[in-house]
């Protein structure tokens, strides 16, 4: 099977054309991007350690003509350019068009309402895609989908990730959700934050840190009552949760409300959360504001984040004291409030041993890419049509292939 990755010489596209090319059904790797020579870069890269051809070709997304002929080319595509709520629709439909199953790492949730809505289109082209295979939206997913099977029936679903806190392994301290004032500045040291690295290998504002501004600003999807609902983000949402886990995490724009309330239909509420420092929550919150005034565009306020104005800090220090922080939260989770044999109950799932992992942004979203697209392949995803990864990937099979992948890392329980 030949597989067009796009973006593949991006830091994500990279680890996951990596993990790609040892997989079986592979025999030819195309890193695709607009910049040919670090698409060059990239396959002599991957090249190296690679049981399949690995060549470069220049491809610009906005260039239909030549997207269309890159992937009429392709059996399969890895879609990691991004912004999504830019390019992802488009390069989805032109998959369809072309025949080509199609997988991404799509973190916006503007355009996974839009391209779940080509499921009947895909259908028709006997196309299989997945939307949102990285680490959030992906890894979430299947965790959440772990959590609720552990209930009898669904209310809530939050899934969570790290910005700037490591795993903290004692959860025996009270906490939690007091003033902001009282919680670490900075993770405990053993365990390293989140890569939430705002440039990439040229120096450029990523295009992850601007679909970061995108999601923390206007109004973002969320469920409330069992409904599909657009609310401001920089919310924060309060968790007492299995095994000592306390504290607040806050809301930001992410596909797994709009998936996770087709898929499993929760009654209550569901939201992405940050598991995030309050100085950071507080900065975060300050550039919302500005976003939402239009002093500041999605390019900017990423600059500006990774550069802070003394302005700027000023206001989001006065912010500060009126936040609460993450308490023992766990960094990466899922977690689920309904009833079990008849009584209330809360299940959480989530990963462990994962500090190296979460600390690398390309490593922790790229490695699940590469193992979704296994099961894209060889046809574990059926049928035909769009499907977020809770609907298709096989959630054992994966966290076993991720735990092989990366050793260390498991998915823990808690009821």
């Amino acid at each position: 099977m030949r597989l067009l990755a796009l973006g593949g010489a991006g830091a994500m596209g990279r680890v996951a054309a990596r993990v790609a090319a040892a997989l079986p059904g592979v025999h030819e790797l195309v890193i695709a991007d607009r910049d040919l020579d670090a698409a060059r870069h990239a396959a002599a890269a991957i090249a190296t350690g690679s049981p399949v051809p690995v060549r470069a070709s220049r491809v610009d997304v906005t260039n239909g003509p030549r997207l269309r002929s890159a992937l009429a080319d392709a059996d399969a595509v890895l879609n990691t350019v991004g912004p999504y709520y830019r390019y992802g629709l488009d390069v989805l439909r032109a998959a369809i068009r072309t025949g080509t199953h199609y997988l991404d790492i799509c973190d916006d949730w503007e355009p996974t309402v839009a391209m779940l809505e080509l499921d009947g289109e895909a259908r028709a082209a006997g196309v299989r895609a997945v939307l949102g295979m990285g680490a959030s939206p992906g890894v979430s997913n299947l965790l959440a989908a772990r959590a609720a099977a552990r209930l009898d029936t669904l209310t809530d679903v939050y899934t969570a990730w790290p910005v700037d806190v490591g795993e903290r392994p004692d959860t025996s301290r009270p906490d939690t959700s007091r003033p902001a004032t009282s919680e670490p500045a900075t993770p405990p040291t053993d365990s390293p934050p989140a890569d939430t690295s705002l440039r990439d290998a040229n120096g450029a504002i990523s295009a992850a840190a601007v679909h970061w501004m995108q999601q923390i600003s206007g109004t973002v999807a969320a469920v409330e009552g069992g409904r599909l609902v657009r609310r401001p983000p920089l919310r924060p949402v309060t968790l007492d949760l299995p095994g000592g886990h306390r504290g607040t995490a806050y809301t930001v724009g992410h596909p797994e409300p709009v998936t996770l309330h087709r898929s499993l239909r929760p009654g209550g509420d569901a939201a992405n959360l940050m598991v995030v420092t309050v100085g950071t929550a507080a900065y975060l919150d300050v550039l919302r504001t500005d976003l939402d005034a239009g002093r500041l565009t999605n390019e900017s306020a990423a600059a500006d984040l990774d550069r802070p104005t003394v302005r700027r800090t000023l206001r989001a220090a006065a912010r500060a004291p009126r936040l609460r922080g993450p308490g023992t939260l766990p960094p990466f989770f899922a977690a689920a409030t309904g009833t079990r044999d008849g009584r209330p109950a809360v299940a959480l799932a989530r990963l462990t041993g994962a500090e190296r992992l979460l600390a690398d942004m390309a490593e922790a979203t790229g490695v699940p890419a590469g193992l979704g697209l296994a099961q894209l392949l060889d046809g574990t995803v059926r049928p035909a049509g769009v499907h977020p990864p809770e609907a298709v990937i096989d959630g054992e099979r994966f966290f076993a292939d991720l735990a092989r992948e990366c050793p260390g890392v498991t998915v823990v329980e808690d009821l």
